[in-house]
């Protein structure tokens, strides 16, 4: 009898990835076209999604969209029905980081935070949810996967991120009540916090107040985008009794 465990295949399947034109969202989208999906490129920035969409070949498409707009949202997923008739697997991995002293942060700079991080997750779910459902009855692997890519900051907040942590803390919150709500239906429900890792997120952030972290954020250790892509590609191919609730990853040298 052997003892390795045979990974699921994603051929046949239909993935869409938000926030895709960049870092995590681009590098777990690439994984999974390796892996044998289509995927569906969701994000804000239409230039790199048809870039990327033309280098990933006829199985991509590439759709422009804000998440924290239900109704664009509900576009993007009539699109993907449109064009494949099902939605296996959801990664929501659009978000923002506006962090800094709360006496200089513009209330502006936490509703997009909100929008984005928490009301983007929520919008994708809810509408992608009876797509995934009934993919999960189906073949090619009667399960179908959601991935909420949160933060370390989901586990402990720190000054200068007190907002940003919160919305990270309701992707926790709402990814395991979810996933409870879903288990029955093999619908498996992963929430994936990265350490420090090296993408495009620092940039959002205010040009005054980045300037005075650049010397600190210099010298910390990070993970590349395809070392966090990894994890998610490990969780979603997991045999369909198999579900990896949560992943905690950071670079070997972060301390907390």
């Amino acid at each position: 009898m052997t003892s390795h465990v045979k990974p699921l295949t994603l051929t046949g399947t239909v993935a869409v990835v938000t926030g895709a034109s960049s870092g995590i969202g681009e590098a777990t989208a690439r994984q999974f076209a390796e892996l044998g999906a289509t995927v569906v490129l969701a994000a804000r920035r239409i230039d790199r999604l048809t870039q990327l969409a033309k280098e990933l070949g006829n199985k991509a498409l590439a759709v422009e969209v804000d998440v924290a707009d239900a109704n664009a949202v509900q576009s993007l997923f009539d699109q993907v029905m449109s064009a494949y008739g099902r939605v296996d697997t959801l990664v929501n991995n659009a978000g923002v980081m506006l962090i800094g002293p709360a006496h200089m942060a513009p209330l502006d700079e936490w509703k997009q935070m909100v929008d984005v991080n928490v009301m983007g997750v929520l919008n994708c779910t809810k509408i992608a949810l009876p797509y995934l459902v009934e993919a999960a009855k189906s073949a090619p692997r009667n399960v179908a996967d959601i991935v909420n890519v949160s933060s370390v900051a989901g586990r402990k907040a720190q000054p200068g991120s007190a907002v940003y942590a919160a919305t990270k803390f309701a992707v926790g919150a709402f990814s395991d009540g979810i996933r409870q709500e879903l288990a029955s239906q093999h619908v498996r429900v992963t929430l994936v916090e990265p350490g420090f890792t090296d993408t495009e997120l620092a940039s959002h952030i205010n040009p005054v107040i980045l300037e005075k972290m650049q010397a600190a954020m210099a010298q910390m250790p990070r993970m590349t985008a395809h070392e966090v892509a990894d994890s998610i590609s490990f969780a979603v191919t997991r045999p369909a009794g198999v579900s990896i609730s949560e992943i905690l990853i950071r670079p070997t040298e972060q301390e907390r």
